[in-house]
């Protein structure tokens, strides 16, 4: 077998180990995997190394993968959701602005810790089937959004004349965007100055007073 590109993108995966030894080696190759993808990026990385990483043969790897994009998605499949920018909580906190900020600080520490979102300019413009598995993510985390501005315009808490699909667009773009504006500007992010952005173009200043006042709450 070799490391050459495969036409299927998640395809059905050759083995799925049940017993806790092909468990434990499984697991093995997907942290190498994850270690060398970050490391060396995905092109450079070949399956061969992948499984010497993870103290495995090679034939080891092709039980569990076909081959190392098919590893890639099971990585990615599993943390799905924390590539994903957080959904503002409007309706749980009486003060939006601190629990977004918190929310995006949380966000980043996790995806610096998983590592893999180094890995997806390298690979998105050219694939296909990738960027539409993140494109399905986040449209779902669009309309969660939406249904949460929903629910706060529906309160009156918000502007009146907001177009809130096109604002729930906004907040996504902006959020996920941290980590290129942080490169521009050669430092790290403000998450209470994001947050402020965020919640000034959702509620009128003094609807924010009365939140943070205890005079309105959700």
């Amino acid at each position: 077998m070799n490391d050459q590109e495969s036409n299927q993108l998640i395809g059905q995966f050759p083995s799925v180990p049940k017993q806790e030894r092909a468990y434990q080696k499984r697991q093995a190759l997907l942290e190498s995997g994850r270690i060398l993808f970050i490391e060396k990026g995905f092109d450079h990385t070949t399956a061969k190394e992948i499984a010497a990483h993870a103290n495995v043969a090679t034939g080891t790897f092709y039980r569990y993968f076909c081959d190392k994009r098919q590893l890639l998605m099971a990585l990615i499949k599993d943390q799905l959701e924390r590539f994903m920018p957080p959904r503002p909580s409007w309706l749980n906190h009486n003060d939006p602005e601190t629990e977004l900020a918190e929310q995006l600080a949380s966000h980043y520490d996790r995806l610096e810790k998983l590592g893999l979102h180094r890995v997806l300019p390298e690979l998105l413009p050219h694939d296909p089937e990738l960027t539409e598995v993140f494109g399905e993510a986040r449209r779902k985390l669009h309309g969660s959004i939406y249904e949460g501005l929903k629910q706060a315009k529906d309160l009156g808490f918000t502007w009146n004349d907001l177009d809130l699909w096109s604002v729930a667009w906004s907040i996504i773009v902006l959020t996920e965007n941290i980590p290129k504006m942080d490169i521009k500007k050669g430092t790290n992010s403000d998450y209470h100055v994001v947050a402020k952005i965020i919640c000034r173009s959702v509620f009128p200043p003094d609807v924010l007073v009365q939140l943070k006042s205890g005079e309105k709450s959700f």
